[in-house]
């Protein structure tokens, strides 16, 4: 097959996205497949012998780090012609999604697009709350042209479709077990992710430190277990105000790790904390249960399709910040409770490899292909079913 992806964010980005796009894109060379990216500039220029081809962006107002591609580049339907896919898949596509779109849709291909992120459920704490229609709507509108809508959690599914979402399908994530194993446990990191205290609980949040992922939620976790130690791992616009509140407290930032770094500090930790309440997915809960470690998060979104509440880790009520406290209490004060959490949640995820997660995408994908047999002339896409009216209406039906 040969595939064109579009993505609204890539590399030197690190996000759960550019995550899974490079599993992706990884797996269809492992397979055999010729694959072709569109991405805002500044990244490589292939991965994983895949060409990219990067458009200038600027940044979005409220969130910088995440760049616009404007949503029309004439040079695209040039190279996509150029490539000649037989099916172009947009990840969370905004405005270079609407490009990808509209150049698939001149060459007749079928389109697979995918739902990466809740941004309807951030407007409220970026200070955009009375945006959250307006963006279901862009997102509807935009997603109901493509044939098929995958999204990472069933959570995310049922949300899509009360939304008035088509055609969608879970598409969930994998985990490489063997990068992140138990195995992976390092004195060494685990001296330097306690401040040399190695003998005292060591609770570890990784990922972006931004205002979504509410890790501030983690200071009444500290001020509340003086014995406790934390190391966050990651990086974002709230990194120097989150030093500036954790001053008080032993607590380690590390900035973005990867590979084997990023293994072994997830299982030289006791307890994994993950504040966030509007994940899709959470691909850090997959690496930190296959690290051994018991998860706390909060029981909505796609975390929930991975947590045993009780048996993996903790689920706790999304907006009760003592419950965080009184969890991460609880697994401090038991740690034989907390190991056996863990080994529970390594065992949960020991089939769910990013070969099998993405092979049957693989297959996905070839029946778009096959399904799409009509003469150009002929088939009536959904494209031509979405128009102003479903873009302005509360919901589309």
């Amino acid at each position: 097959m040969r595939i064109a992806f579009f993505t609204e964010t890539f590399l030197p980005k690190v996000d759960g996205i550019v995550n899974t796009l490079c599993h992706l894109l990884d797996h269809m060379d492992k397979r055999g497949h010729e694959t072709l990216l569109f991405a805002p500039k500044g990244g490589p220029t292939t991965y994983a012998r895949t060409r990219v081809i990067g458009l200038d962006a600027f940044p979005f107002p409220f969130y910088p780090e995440f760049r616009l591609v404007p949503p029309i580049h004439i040079g695209v339907g040039r190279d996509l012609a150029h490539f000649q896919p037989d099916l172009v898949h947009l990840l969370n596509p905004v405005s270079l999604g609407l490009t990808g779109m509209q150049a698939a849709r001149a060459m007749h291909l079928p389109v697979a697009a995918s739902y990466h992120t809740d941004i309807p459920g951030y407007a409220d704490l970026w200070g955009l709350g009375f945006s959250r229609d307006f963006l279901w709507n862009f997102f509807r509108w935009i997603h109901n042209q493509a044939d098929l809508n995958l999204c990472p959690s069933k959570a995310t599914l049922a949300e899509l479709q009360q939304h008035g979402f088509h055609r969608v399908k879970v598409w969930g994530r994998g985990v490489d077990t063997q990068l992140f194993h138990p195995c992976r446990r390092s004195l060494e990191w685990r001296r330097r992710l306690s401040g040399g205290e190695i003998e005292r609980p060591l609770l570890l949040y990784v990922g972006r430190l931004s205002v979504e992922k509410r890790v501030d939620w983690l200071a009444p976790v500290m001020a509340a277990l003086p014995g406790a130690r934390l190391a966050i791992v990651g990086d974002g616009p709230l990194r120097g105000a989150l030093e500036e509140q954790f001053a008080p407290y032993p607590v380690v930032f590390t900035g973005y790790l990867s590979g084997t770094d990023l293994a072994q500090a997830y299982a030289s930790a006791d307890v994994f904390t993950f504040p966030a309440a509007n994940e899709t997915c959470g691909n850090v809960i997959l690496e930190a249960m296959a690290s051994g470690l018991p998860v706390i998060a909060p029981g909505s979104g796609g975390v929930t399709d991975h947590i045993l509440d009780g048996e993996t880790g903790f689920l706790f009520p999304s907006e009760e910040e003592q419950a965080l406290v009184e969890a991460a209490r609880l697994l401090v004060q038991q740690p034989e409770l907390a190991l056996g959490m863990g080994i529970r949640g390594r065992q949960h995820v020991e089939n769910q490899s990013w070969d099998v997660i993405l092979d049957q995408l693989v297959a996905d994908y070839q029946g778009l292909i096959q399904s799409n047999t009509i003469r150009p002339g002929q088939r009536k896409s959904p494209a031509h079913t979405a128009g102003s009216a479903d873009f302005f209406s509360p919901r589309a039906e």
